[in-house]
């Protein structure tokens, strides 16, 4: 017998199983490139965390409805295990990237650096 969390996990898989499908392989296109694929993610990926939120949100209120109120923060934890044993990136939904905008800078300073370097040689001094 599998355990409540795992339980919640698989019953959420099952119930929504053409969703999460879409979203693992979404999931796994990301993982091999996060730059091109972080708008789409982070998009679709909101779907995903409604889902579930509301999944963890039955499982921890059927454990205070039992009695186990002090438990619910560690049934969570562990049914966020198990999401993240399935989807390994899921905490990237969200992130902000924002591509190249330093390296031009940086390439200006570099250039910048290198000219004053030559304006502040010192000669080397002969004291024979």
């Amino acid at each position: 017998m599998a355990t409540k969390f795992k339980e919640y996990f698989d019953r959420m898989l099952e119930t929504e199983k053409e969703l999460f499908e879409k979203f693992q392989d979404l999931h796994d296109r990301y993982s091999l490139n996060q730059e091109s694929m972080q708008d789409i993610f982070n998009q679709e990926g909101e779907k995903i965390m409604k889902v579930i939120r509301e999944w963890e949100a039955k499982l921890c209120s059927q454990s205070e409805k039992a009695g186990y109120g002090g438990y619910t923060s560690n049934l969570s934890e562990k049914f966020w295990g198990e999401v993240r044993n399935k989807f390994p990136m899921i905490d990237f939904i969200g992130v902000i990237s924002k591509t190249n905008t330093i390296q031009p800078a940086y390439a200006d300073i570099k250039s910048q650096l290198n000219k004053q370097e030559n304006l502040f040689k010192i000669k080397k001094i002969n004291l024979q």
